[in-house]
């Protein structure tokens, strides 16, 4: 007690932790008082002014620019990717000491495959007759067999897809990769996502929000139907629009001058020059007229009498073109909320019924993505990735005709730059149930996808109270069998 009352201990006391704190604030703000732990980070530096600007990566990437196809509504892996000839034998017995309960009820017996599988292509890989078009690509493209997530709710899930947390208010993938490598456009925003022409997935914007990165960093959303609003003043030809922008860019840069170093001013700035310069790119953007008839065609773009797939095929038409001009990540939703398996994959009910006409606007626009990527030489720098929140039960639900939700083993897939083709890696066991072989969280998927753009995704971090956030936690794994 004595010691405490005595001043001169007391200063000398303080001396030495005033000393203690500030050296920990200078080691923080060079990033070394992580260094000796896991991974140690890189905070990623930009300036305000220009946040998209283009930056480099953490070692030479084998992919410039990502296109992400997600299925919302988790798309049954028995149905499409996954080959289970058991499920045929065992068709309609009960699962012995399976769940007496899944997700929405008591589960019923096994169910064989709704649709004939064949091998394809030189791989002889076993794909489903649902999704003809994608089947015949096979060879390009490396599946994953054995994905699981941490949750079997569409919502949360969604999340853990786009954010690698089931919790809202975490960045997504596309904020992250912008975040870490800005963009190669400069009149069209860095992240664009396309909500499906059915309406937006069940978490909504959390798809692409920002979450704690800066704002400049959210996804922009854009469709083919749906172009953002009030891009053109009313009553203002171009000329006195383009004098009047030229007028206010340079008020703009003179109070930036008097406020030097106000990096939320400047990024504000920066946000309205990128909102003026896309009144110019943006409809040029969204004006299909131009696509010459083939290529309407081999998207499926081409018949009014299929209105839902022609929405889709525009979109993904949009995103090669969002390609084409430089933007870096691009996030196509197919499906939109929950709805009964209606107008998403959530095939509870009737899921052969509803696969037949999801299918149909899923399938050959999304290979005819790949394919125009590829006949224009895009593909060989771009990364297209097709996945799904979670898949699928191997019986179904009892008393209907339909697969509860599966978090334990499903599929997505990889093509494009950096990716080896024809390459199937990780397995579920022979009924679909549970992944039991190369088992990987989606921790480790988002972790390849950042691989291949040149981003170690220990490194790739943000400090967020306190705590030196990344997209993959303090998990995550690459997937190399699958990289080329």
């Amino acid at each position: 007690m004595n010691q405490l009352l005595d001043r001169r201990r007391f200063l000398s006391d303080s001396a030495c932790s005033l000393g203690a704190v500030a050296l920990v604030n200078l080691l923080q703000q060079q990033n070394l008082l992580s260094a000796g732990q896991a991974g140690g980070g890189d905070e990623v530096r930009f300036d305000p002014a220009r946040p998209f600007a283009a930056r480099p990566a953490h070692y030479p990437a084998r992919a410039r620019q990502v296109i992400v196809v997600f299925c919302a509504g988790a798309v049954s892996q028995l149905e499409t990717w996954d080959y289970k000839p058991e499920l045929k034998s065992r068709d309609g017995q009960a699962l012995p000491g399976g769940p007496a309960v899944t997700f929405q009820g008591p589960a019923g017996e096994l169910a064989a495959p709704q649709y004939q599988f064949r091998q394809r292509g030189q791989s002889g890989k076993w794909v489903s007759d649902l999704i003809p078009h994608l089947a015949a690509l096979t060879d390009d493209i490396a599946f994953i067999h054995s994905l699981t997530s941490t949750s079997n709710t569409h919502g949360p899930a969604e999340n853990f897809l786009s954010t690698g947390s089931v919790l809202d208010g975490f960045p997504s993938l596309g904020s992250w990769v912008t975040y870490a490598l800005g963009s190669e456009s400069e009149n069209l925003p860095a992240y664009v996502a396309i909500p499906d022409p059915r309406g937006v997935p069940q978490n909504g914007s959390n798809n692409w929000g920002p979450g704690f990165l800066p704002a400049a960093f959210q996804g922009t959303p854009l469709s083919a139907t749906q172009p953002i609003r009030h891009l053109q003043p009313r009553g203002i030809d171009a000329e006195t629009d383009l004098a009047t922008r030229e007028f206010l860019s340079q008020l703009n840069q003179w109070h930036l001058d008097e406020h030097h170093g106000d990096a939320q001013l400047a990024a504000r700035i920066a946000s309205y020059e990128l909102a003026a310069r896309m009144q110019l790119s943006v409809p040029e953007l969204n004006d299909l007229g131009s696509e010459p008839e083939h290529i309407l065609k081999l998207y499926g773009a081409d018949d009014p009498a299929q209105p839902l797939r022609m929405g889709f095929a525009k979109n993904c038409i949009l995103a090669r073109r969002l390609i084409e001009k430089g933007v870096r990540f691009v996030q196509l939703f197919n499906g939109a909320y929950a709805s009964a398996g209606e107008l998403n994959w959530d095939g509870h009910e009737r899921l052969k019924e509803q696969y037949d006409r999801h299918a149909l606007i899923m399938d050959q626009p999304v290979a005819g993505l790949i394919q125009d990527l590829r006949q224009r030489g895009l593909l060989e720098n771009t990364l297209v990735v097709w996945c799904t929140e979670f898949g699928r039960m191997p019986m179904f639900q009892k008393g209907s005709r339909g697969r509860d939700h599966n978090p334990d083993g499903f599929t997505c897939w990889l093509t494009g730059a950096g990716v080896k083709g024809g390459v199937s890696h990780g397995q579920t066991d022979e009924l679909g149930l549970k992944a039991v072989q190369d088992v990987h969280p989606l921790y480790d998927l988002n972790a390849t996808i950042l691989h291949l753009l040149g981003l170690d995704h220990q490194r790739l971090t943000f400090e967020h109270n306190g705590i030196r956030r990344r997209l993959t936690n303090v998990e995550g794994h690459v997937i190399q069998p699958i990289l080329g």
